[in-house]
C-alpha cells in the first residue's frame, strides 16, 4: 500500500517526506493549498478534523501529526532504510528527549517568525515586530543550548542522525532562507556544522527539489 501524504508544499509535511525517503518507503503526494483554504474543505476535514497538514493515509489508517507520523513509520519499518530511532533504549530516550525539545522549545519561536515574516501579508494579518524580536531572542537561547550539546555530540541525540535532527529541517530551512536570519545558525560553530551536515542529506535535497514552497 502506497502512503499518501497531503500538503507537500508546506513545512511540517516536509518532515514526513524526508522521513519516508530516509526509510525508503513508497509514497505519493496530494497537494493541499492552505493559502486558498483547501484545508477547510469538507472532504479534507473528514480526514483531518483540525484542518491542518500533514495528513498521511495508508489504506484506512490515517495520522495527522508530523512527529507522530515520523515515529510510526520509523518504528513500523525499523529494519529498512536509515535507523532514525537509535539502537538502544538509551539512544531512543535521547531521540525522544530532543524531539520534545524541538517541539516545545525550538518550534514555537521559529513558527512565530515564519508566520510574521513569511506569511502575514499573504494571510492578511499585521506583522508584529515586537513578537518577531521576542521570538528571535527565545530562539537564540534555545540555539545556545544546542551549541553546547553539539560541542559534545555530532547530532542532537548522540553520534547518529535521528528523527531529533530531521524534525528541525523544514523550519530551519525557512530560518536560513526566506526569514533572512541565517546568522542565527552560522554564528554558532557547532550548530552551523550540524546544520550543514543534516541539510545536505540526499533525502532533504530531494524534498526541496521536488516540493518547492507555495510561493
Amino acid at each position: 500500500m502506497v502512503v499518501k501524504v497531503y500538503g507537500p508544499a508546506f513545512a511540517s509535511p516536509k518532515r514526513v517526506l524526508a522521513c519516508l525517503m530516509e526509510k525508503e518507503i513508497e509514497f505519493e503526494v496530494v497537494p493541499v493549498d492552505l493559502l486558498k483554504g483547501e484545508h477547510k474543505d469538507p472532504e479534507f476535514l473528514k480526514l483531518q478534523p483540525l484542518g491542518t497538514v500533514p495528513v498521511t493515509q495508508d489504506g484506512d489508517y490515517v495520522l495527522y501529526e508530523s512527529r507522530a507520523i515520523m515515529r510510526y513509520y520509523s518504528e513500523k519499518y525499523k529494519s529498512q532504510g536509515t535507523g532514525l530511532l537509535g539502537e538502544t533504549i538509551e539512544e531512543r530516550g535521547q531521540v525522544e528527549n530532543w524531539l520534545e525539545v524541538e517541539a516545545h522549545n525550538f518550534n514555537p519561536p521559529v513558527m512565530n517568525l515564519t508566520l510574521h515574516v513569511m506569511f502575514s501579508s499573504k494571510l492578511g494579518f499585521p506583522r508584529d515586530e515586537n513578537l518577531i524580536k521576542e521570538s528571535e531572542e527565545k530562539l537564540g537561547k534555545v540555539l545556545d543550548i544546542y551549541e553546547e550539546r553539539l560541542s559534545k555530540t555530532k547530532y542532537l541525540a548522540g553520534d547518529f542522525f535521528s528523527l531529533a535532527d530531521l524534525s528541525h529541517l523544514p523550519f530551519t530551512q525557512y530560518l536560513v532562507g526566506p526569514i533572512g536570519k541565517e546568522y542565527m545558525i552560522s554564528s554558532r560553530k557547532h550548530v552551523s556544522a550540524w546544520w550543514n551536515d543534516i541539510s545536505s542529506r540526499p533525502s532533504w535535497q530531494k524534498v526541496l527539489l521536488l516540493y518547492p514552497p507555495p510561493f
